[in-house]
């Protein structure tokens, strides 16, 4: 039981280090977050398969069985760590080769569309548009009789 309740601290400990890397503005931490977070989804596979038992290969003697599943789990979950993190080395490394540095800039229209929002200006513009148009029920001057032709 102890061991058990260790490496769920361990998972713990892993997974908030990973995020708290993740939300850094440099490439470099959080490629290293992903890593962490990634192990840590391991180990906590680790955790949760139970405890060790006989191969399930032929199934034939009374001893239980490891369950499969977990492992099967954590070898997919490595190969997507794995992609992820050669993903973001490619992109930490593009990004060092046209800036000369790791950190992460930020959005120019990100910032725009958080101050108009500040603002208030995209509700007022719609506001404007939508006063501009006529009821659904209004009909105008435009009255048609039988036979009369639709002006186009």
């Amino acid at each position: 039981m102890t061991a058990n309740l260790i490496l769920i601290i361990v998972v713990g400990v892993m997974v908030a280090c990973g995020t708290t890397l993740v939300l850094e503005r440099s490439l470099t931490r959080i490629l290293v977050g992903f890593v962490l977070i990634g192990n840590g989804l391991n180990v906590m596979f680790l955790v949760v398969s139970g405890p060790a038992g006989a191969a399930p290969i032929l199934g034939l003697s009374g001893d239980p069985m490891a369950d499969p599943l977990p492992q099967a789990m954590a070898l997919t979950a490595i190969v997507i760590t794995l992609g992820t993190t050669a993903f973001g080395l490619a992109l930490a490394y593009r990004a060092w080769q046209l800036t000369g540095t790791d950190d992460v800039q930020d959005d120019l229209e990100d910032d725009l569309i958080r101050r108009r929002a500040e603002t208030d200006q995209v509700s007022a513009t719609f506001d404007e548009a939508d006063s501009e148009l006529p009821d659904e029920g209004y009909a105008g001057d435009a009255t048609l009789e039988p036979g009369d032709e639709v002006p186009r």
